[in-house]
């Protein structure tokens, strides 16, 4: 993909642009002069909206976020909030809610003392304060806990105030950077499954950074997927890991397994690879040029088929392999195979009668269709 189609992350809008509740149009910034951590950064997002803004460490994820909540500025291009250019607009007039990682409660207040904070900035009437700070604590499922220092908390309930501190001023945008990251992984899955269920009963348009895909595959409406200052592909999740553009995504999204290779063939929706180790694949051309280019093959594991005699001619592309090692996850075994030169190939399986049987030095016969198998960029 070209670096002007990667960042055109508005040709993935659900609806026209003039409806949008928020807008980056061509963002850059630069913390030398030198170096751009953003890269013409182009995203609409709708009113309402749930995206997330994933990638590595270093991406610019977190750099795009703290621009929109006025903590960074632009080095160029410019932000609009319902319309209005907000580039010079300090954070605390923008009306907008903020979770970090961190959570930044007030030690010394208590739990109501710490979410009646951003509404007593706003001088409302001191009865208002409390019916807020109430629906606040209700929202986030902790009624009774108002009167509790930051510290007598478990860090999932921190976690809950500092969700209910961010909505408890009724904002229209809320922003979350990173806000699971130190959350045990049962805690955090709760969380995933607890802040989807806030947002749709609230209808607040939220943007959530994080590097972590799962997290970002369960709650988002849509997500910008981001490499070195560059949105590589924006899509629902469902998109991303199915349809993945370029090898990056397709690796950053779910396992998936790579295979290298020169494109020989090119017939249309179907082209043919001869991999590095000899053998031939049939694929979906998907981000490749001509004959004798360069390409990655990127096959999802749980694509992949154990077959038998009885499956001969199902499958396009049809291997042996010699299994490394099986790995019972409960709901699904993890084999991984030598094959096609590569001593990493993945296969899931449902944890159905007979698989259990596998094991190490076995050799078995795999295969996949053509059109799970994706060639992409080298």
């Amino acid at each position: 993909m070209n670096e002007s189609a990667a960042i055109d992350a508005r040709q993935a809008l659900p609806q026209e642009a003039d409806t949008c509740f928020a807008r980056f149009i061509d963002v850059q910034k630069s913390y030398d002069g030198v170096e751009l951590v953003v890269k013409g950064f182009n995203l609409d997002i709708q009113r309402g909206e749930f995206i997330t803004l994933l990638g590595p460490s270093g991406s610019g994820k977190t750099t795009c976020l703290m621009m929109m909540a006025g903590f960074e500025t632009p080095t160029h291009g410019e932000i609009l909030l319902q319309g209005q250019p907000i580039n010079g607009l300090p954070p605390h007039k923008r009306g907008i809610g903020m979770v970090f990682q961190n959570y930044a409660l007030f030690p010394h207040m208590t739990v109501a003392e710490n979410l009646a904070f951003p509404l007593e900035v706003r001088h409302l009437p001191k009865a208002e304060i409390a019916r807020q700070v109430d629906r606040a604590l209700g929202m986030v499922r902790l009624e009774g806990f108002g009167s509790r220092r930051p510290a007598q908390l478990s860090g999932g309930q921190q976690q809950r105030v500092a969700l209910a501190r961010a909505l408890v001023f009724e904002p229209e945008l809320v922003l979350m950077d990173e806000p699971l990251g130190a959350l045990d992984k049962n805690l955090r899955e709760e969380m995933q499954y607890e802040i989807k269920r806030i947002h749709a009963s609230l209808g607040v348009t939220m943007i959530y950074v994080t590097h972590d895909q799962t997290e970002a595959l369960t709650m988002s409406d849509r997500i910008a997927v981001f490499n070195d200052g560059v949105v590589q592909q924006l899509a629902t999740p469902e998109t991303l890991y199915e349809l993945p553009e370029n090898a990056f995504v397709a690796s950053f999204i779910g396992e998936n397994n790579r295979l290298q290779g020169e494109v020989v063939e090119h017939l249309g929706e179907r082209c043919e690879v001869v991999l590095d180790s000899g053998e031939r694949v049939v694929a979906r051309p998907v981000a490749v040029g001509g004959v004798g280019t360069r390409t990655t093959l990127s096959l999802r594991p749980e694509r992949v088929a154990l077959i038998g005699d009885d499956d001969e001619g199902r499958y396009d592309n049809r291997f042996s392999g010699i299994v490394q090692e099986v790995i019972y996850l409960g709901d699904h075994l993890r084999t991984r195979l030598q094959l096609c030169g590569n001593d990493e190939f993945i296969l899931k399986t449902p944890n159905a009668e007979g698989n259990a049987s596998l094991r190490p030095g076995q050799s078995v016969t795999v295969g996949w269709t053509w059109q799970d198998c994706r060639a992409l960029d080298a």
